[in-house]
């Protein structure tokens, strides 16, 4: 859900915050912020995309390979014992 601001509404926050922070301090604040959302962003992107598109396998995935093959095996048991 994207926040949109119109230039009245902007104008109005920014006379306020220099109101309160300051002159000197607004352009500190302002660069403090951007670098806090730079490190978020950069931290959701590394979450949602690995570094190594080819990670070794975790043991959940080596559980969910033993139960699948056990499951196909099982399934193939029922058939075989169906057509008897």
């Amino acid at each position: 859900m994207p926040i949109g601001f119109h230039p009245f509404e902007l104008i109005i926050v920014l006379a306020i915050a220099l109101l309160i922070f300051g002159p000197k301090k607004l352009p500190e604040m302002g660069a403090s912020i951007g670098k806090s959302i730079k490190a978020f962003q950069k931290g959701m992107k590394e979450i949602n995309e690995p570094d190594e598109p080819s990670a070794p396998a975790t043991k959940l995935d080596v559980i969910e390979r033993e139960i699948a093959s056990k499951r196909n095996a099982t399934k193939t048991t029922i058939v075989e014992t169906q057509a008897e």
